[in-house]
């Protein structure tokens, strides 16, 4: 593993990379960024609406900006966006940088936890969710650490983490 003073949670939509990134920040006592969240308070638009207006490739560039711009910061935990760590770019700096930790999930989970109203963009087709998530695990599988978020609560996500870490 990379640094162990930076934690980067990626995984599919609905794995619980915000939601466990907050707590897992507020466990350890570290700032938390969120890569969507920067991205909007950035430009100022929401994921969807720069998907909408810009489409997918000019938001992955930014979700590369966003990586490049938490390098330096230390005792952070990053929550990555579902693609940020297909971007091959992105995944050597995050490999490189920090403890980088795949959330897992099977997909009827992910499907149960992420609605099709369009807020999730890459989650309205459903046929083209399930081919998105085929085509992303091999990428997740090459994480430092893989902890199952299944039917756990997000404090037990964290419990798992910090103990898969010796923490």
């Amino acid at each position: 593993m990379a640094s162990s003073d930076k934690l980067y949670l990626v995984g599919f939509l609905g794995a619980g990379k915000s939601s466990v990134g907050r707590a897992l920040g507020l466990r350890l006592g570290w700032r938390v960024i969120d890569v969507d969240e920067w991205i909007e308070a950035r430009e100022r638009q929401s994921v969807a609406d720069i998907f909408a207006a810009r489409g997918e490739l000019a938001f992955r560039a930014l979700e590369r900006e966003a990586v490049r711009a938490v390098l330096p910061a230390r005792h952070v935990v990053v929550a990555t966006g579902s693609g940020t760590f297909a971007d091959p770019t992105n995944r050597t700096s995050m490999l490189e940088d920090g403890t980088v930790i795949w959330l897992d999930a099977p997909f009827d989970t992910l499907v149960a936890r992420v609605p099709p109203d369009g807020r999730r963009p890459l989650a309205k087709d459903r046929d083209q969710f399930a081919a998105l998530f085929a085509s992303r695990l091999a990428t997740y599988r090459l994480a430092h650490l893989r902890i199952d978020t299944a039917a756990a609560a997000v404090d037990e996500v964290v419990e798992r983490i910090l103990d898969r870490l010796g923490w």
